[in-house]
């Protein structure tokens, strides 16, 4: 048999065999094909894409299929879609909407260059998890905020920023989705998200430290001293004290401003300017 026959032959035997296993693919996709329900992409074509995980799922597909399997939206929520593209899922599904309260990111901090003095020099990762976990900082307060801004880094809406003279956090509440990455971030805990609250008014302690209140003063002047002058003059009962420390009820809390007047270091923030002492928002 010459050369050129073999050749033929192999050729042959090779396109045989390729026929063959595109003949086994084929039948092997058709026993095994799974048909996926297009509502999938059209529940992930309103989604944020961020895939943040605040709505409890892997990511904004897995969400949008665990959406298509229930057969009510109950507890599944994407804070970064917002209402709107809730109601539109919910009508892709056929189903009742949830009605959701939208949260927004607030600062348990006002310890800012000026309040709260820099006395150590760090030179290590510029990094707020880094720095918490070797127990070290710039100033005195072990429970500020450490400025190096872990919580924007993983903020994939672009809703914080570093303010470059408080070298503190700053929430755009126009573009925070309360999806909760930058609260699991901070390794001290003092990010917290809130309700939106009536008209956009909100109220918090912006402070986290259980120092007494003489030492939480000393190191900063912005600190809570825990005098107890919000809780006594708040009319709706919204404030606690413990640990030397403020604490607003969000359901309790009507924003009526009394607080902000009467706390002598300003440790209390709003969303809103000052009202008088004897005006209550209802």
């Amino acid at each position: 048999m010459s050369s050129e026959h073999i050749f033929i032959y192999t050729l042959v035997l090779m396109g045989l065999l390729g026929f063959l296993g595109a003949i086994v693919l084929y039948l092997t996709a058709k026993k095994f094909n799974v048909v996926e329900d297009p509502r999938i992409d059209q529940i992930e074509g309103l989604l944020p894409g961020a895939n943040c995980g605040a709505c409890g799922c892997k990511g904004c597909r897995d969400f949008a299929c665990e959406c298509v399997k229930r057969a009510n939206l109950d507890g599944l929520n994407c804070p970064g879609a917002g209402a709107e593209a809730m109601k539109n899922i919910a009508a892709i599904l056929g189903v009742n909407s949830v009605e959701s309260v939208r949260h927004i990111a607030v600062l348990k901090c006002n310890g800012t260059c000026a309040a709260r003095p820099r006395i150590y020099e760090y030179d290590g990762a510029t990094s707020c998890a880094v720095m918490d976990a070797v127990g070290c900082g710039t100033s005195a307060c072990s429970y500020g905020c450490l400025g190096c801004g872990d919580c924007v880094s993983v903020c994939r809406f672009g809703a914080l920023r570093i303010d470059e003279s408080s070298k503190l956090p700053v929430v755009d509440e126009k573009v925070c989705t309360g999806c909760g990455v930058c609260v699991r971030e901070c390794p001290r805990h003092l990010i917290e998200l809130r309700p939106e609250g009536r008209r956009g008014r909100r109220v918090w302690v912006a402070c986290s430290s259980r120092d007494k209140g003489a030492v939480a003063r000393k190191i900063c002047s912005a600190a809570c001293i825990g005098c107890g002058k919000c809780a006594k003059i708040c009319p709706f009962g919204a404030i606690e004290i413990a640990d030397n420390l403020s604490y607003i009820n969000p359901d309790l809390c009507k924003a009526c401003g009394k607080c902000l007047g009467v706390c002598p270091t300003g440790a209390i923030c709003a969303t809103f300017e000052n009202v008088t002492k004897d005006k209550v928002t209802e």
